[in-house]
């Protein structure tokens, strides 16, 4: 799984397919959505269009969590893969946990998934570490991913420390809590240093955590200001400064 992933929640429409496309161009592999975000039909589009190399791409989609039971899993999955005009998806998540439905039987059904190689590898999202202890328990195969809300003004270290434990990545979700840390003092005061702005700090910080991030964009600059927070490196004491704020 690429380390920068595209998040796609609420691009709607030809806005949706737009950034899609300038996103491919730039350079971008990864591309999140889901069921709920109501855009796997453009998103599928847009990749027609340009005509991506489908083994080129890495694409997550999630199950709701008011579809967890077996045959509602299978039914929302198809609806996701003819909708992306795809054979397969590269990562399958549960969107959200829900106490109404055992993990038994919708784990059995992404096996069923798996089985018809219809995914290449599943995961959750917004597990919290209890739930993350009783999917391993349950899941026959590996949990790739949990999905969260994580950045430097929600620091969720103990789940991710928990998730180390368990050889579970994390992926972040608003990575820039939605656009609010664009103005954060702190973040632009590091940044002057490194000549990059207050939402390239936010990534590079968790990118230097080894979560994998996947923040919305909708704009050509904005995409092209995510894909700058590889070849520079924040400091220690800067990385330990954010940890504690």
């Amino acid at each position: 799984m690429p380390m920068l992933g595209l998040g796609t929640w609420q691009l709607k429409g030809r806005q949706c397919e737009r950034i899609i496309k300038i996103a491919i161009e730039m350079g971008y592999t990864h591309i999140d959505t889901a069921w709920m975000y109501e855009n796997q039909r453009q998103i599928g589009k847009a990749l027609r269009d340009i005509h991506v190399e489908r083994d080129d791409l890495f694409i997550t989609t999630k199950i709701w969590h008011t579809h967890l039971k077996h045959d509602d899993v299978l039914s929302q999955f198809e609806v996701c893969i003819n909708d992306l005009q795809m054979d397969y998806v590269d990562l399958l998540l549960i969107h959200w946990p829900s106490d109404a439905v055992p993990f038994e039987e919708t784990f059995g059904a992404f096996q069923e998934i798996y089985d018809a190689g219809k995914v290449k590898s599943i995961g959750i999202s917004n597990f919290s570490i209890e739930q993350v202890d009783r999917a391993c328990e349950v899941s026959k195969l590996p949990i790739c991913t949990n999905q969260v809300e994580y950045h430097v003004r929600n620091n969720k270290e103990a789940l991710r420390n928990h998730c180390e434990t368990r050889n579970i990545p994390i992926t972040a979700h608003r990575p820039l809590a939605v656009g609010n840390l664009a103005g954060d003092t702190e973040l632009t005061e590091i940044g002057n240093r490194h000549g990059k702005t207050a939402a390239q700090v936010a990534l590079r910080w968790l990118i230097q955590k080894e979560i994998v991030v996947i923040p919305k964009s909708g704009s050509e600059p904005h995409l092209r200001e995510n894909l700058d927070i590889f070849e520079w490196q924040l400091t220690e004491a800067e990385m330990q400064a954010l940890e504690k704020s």
